[in-house]
Formats: C-alpha cells, sequence, structure tokens
C-alpha cells in the first residue's frame, strides 16, 4: 500500500524495526550513517536496500530536514555499495519513491540499488 510520504514518522515501520534489531535483515553493508541489506522481494539479480539510520519518512523529508553531511554519507555510501558488490562495470540503477504516486510502500526514505543484469527500460 503507497504512503504519503510525509510525517510524522512511524516508529513502527518495518525498516525502523530492522534498525532496533526486532527483524532480521541480510546485511551488506553498514557504517554509522546506513544499513544496507538485500531485498527480500528483488527485481533483479542484485536489489539492496540502503536506509539511513535516523528516522526519514521519504526523500522529501530527507532532503529538507537531514544535515548537509548525512546527505553526503548516505549518497557516498550507495556509491561505496555499488563498487563493493561490483556494479560499476556495467552499471546499475539508484531509486527512491517518495509518496503516493511514486509507490513508495514503506514510511522511511530508501534507495534501491539494482544491477547484476540487464533492467528493464523506463516506460517513457
Amino acid at each position: 500500500m503507497a504512503v504519503t510520504g510525509k510525517g510524522p514518522y512511524d516508529q513502527q515501520n518495518i525498516f525502523a524495526k530492522i534498525l532496533r534489531g526486532e527483524i532480521p535483515c541480510k546485511p551488506v553493508f553498514e557504517n554509522e550513517w546506513v544499513l544496507a541489506f538485500e531485498d527480500i522481494a528483488p527485481k533483479a539479480p542484485v536489489h539492496v536496500l540502503i536506509i539511513p539510520k535516523k528516522p526519514y519518512v521519504s526523500f522529501m523529508d530527507f532532503s529538507k530536514t537531514a544535515p548537509a553531511e548525512e546527505i553526503a554519507e548516505v549518497m557516498r555510501s550507495a556509491g561505496q555499495i555499488a563498487h563493493t558488490l561490483g556494479l560499476e562495470e556495467n552499471g546499475y540503477r539508484l531509486i527512491t519513491n517518495a509518496g503516493t504516486n511514486s509507490g513508495q510502500e514503506v514510511p522511511h526514505f530508501h534507495l534501491h540499488l539494482m544491477g547484476g543484469g540487464p533492467l528493464p527500460a523506463f516506460p517513457q
């Protein structure tokens, strides 16, 4: 079910529970800023979710309220993960959904890192 991408932050969303250790995940990367883990319903051979450790509802919230250092570190981490997973040579896709029309399902800002093979083209 799509969410609006606007506040308030729901502390009971699945990513908040993963960050608290209440729900397990298959981590691929972690630092002080982010946790990255395998998507449980992958849409590509490699499909990793990258979530900031702080509570942001969507990219709308993150881009408006996160400090510049945190924004930079989340993006830098995404690049580092793509490199570590060997996705740079053949390319990858980095996507975030924000709000109802995008199909955002979890009210916690996250990036989808997808690659490992040809990805379908976006509709024109």
